[in-house]
């Protein structure tokens, strides 16, 4: 199936989603592709509270509104798994169709990065998750660790307390860098015990399955093992950018580099949300990137 649109937006997140409902609303012919259901990351976020004029919502509830609100005016959301991107914007899909448009919007988000330490090959699917919402269930009753000090690893321990028997969180420094209000929900839950100091060194398995996880301090390296039948690693994220290798303008860890108004070097091509390189990722900033990358778009292709 080839398809001539004005904007293709690849990746259905929160950057995507919003750019969709601005491009669309400004008239342009809109298409929002991506391999998964709309929603991105807000799909694996247990709570939202930081969403301004929204005081708390789950994070599948937000991606359901924000993908309703991001069709209304007309804009198209079509599965699909992109293979690359041409400089003439053309995007090519794995299925060997061709989306052809005026502008292309890169808004794909990045994936959990992994700990590469030996036994997780063997691990993920089989104890070891990246997205507690979804998976917490199956670990009820049971003891679990995850690995890191932000946000969104203090965050994810917290919703999995409802149904662990215990759950360590793990960081290599001193102190966490999440913010103070989930420092505190972590300080005076009974469930949850820290360990600082440490690294993961290796995942244990028996018969197949998670059974522990070998720590060293990054002081004394000495090493420490702890047993447990889960293990949810949030250390960091890798952009979801492979399609666009061809073109130039990702940087060095293979984020896009655009300017303030999300244009890329090749011209019609734009970046928004969490594969741009940039400081600060977080739902609200993933918005307003693609809010502006659409403008942009409709500014560029209408020549108004």
């Amino acid at each position: 199936m080839d398809r001539q649109v004005d904007l293709v937006i690849i990746g259905a997140g929160p950057a995507g989603m919003a750019a969709a409902l601005y491009a669309s609303r400004a008239g342009l012919e809109t298409l929002m592709v991506d391999a998964s259901a709309p929603g991105g990351k807000l799909l694996k976020t247990y709570m939202v509270d930081n969403y301004p004029g929204v005081p708390s919502v789950s994070g599948p509830d937000l991606a359901v509104a924000m993908y309703q609100q991001s069709v209304s005016f007309g804009a198209e959301y079509m599965y699909g798994e992109v293979e690359s991107i041409s400089k003439e914007k053309q995007v090519t899909l794995k299925d060997g169709s061709i989306i052809s448009a005026k502008a292309v919007l890169i808004a794909t988000g990045a994936k959990e990065k992994q700990l590469n330490i030996p036994g997780e090959a063997d691990a993920i699917g089989h104890g070891e998750s990246f997205c507690a919402v979804c998976d917490g269930a199956f670990f009820r009753g049971k003891e679990v660790v995850v690995i890191g000090g932000g946000d969104s690893a203090l965050e994810e321990a917290q919703f999995l307390t409802r149904f662990a028997s215990h759950v360590t969180i793990v960081i290599r420094r001193n102190e966490f860098r999440a913010s103070d209000k989930a420092q505190q929900e972590i300080a005076a839950n009974d469930k949850i015990r820290v360990i600082k100091h440490h690294i993961p060194k290796e995942i244990l398995l028996t018969d197949g399955k998670v059974s522990g996880i070998v720590l060293e301090d990054v002081e004394e390296h000495m090493e420490l093992t702890v047993p447990c039948q889960g293990i949810f690693p949030f250390v960091g994220h890798v952009p979801e950018t492979e399609f666009a290798k061809g073109l130039g303008i990702l940087d060095d860890r293979g984020y896009v580099v655009a300017n303030d108004k999300m244009a890329t070097a090749v011209p019609g091509i734009y970046a928004a949300g969490d594969c741009k390189a940039k400081e600060l990722r977080q739902i609200v900033t993933a918005a307003a990137d693609g809010v502006v990358a659409a403008t942009e778009a409709f500014h560029q292709i209408t020549g108004i």
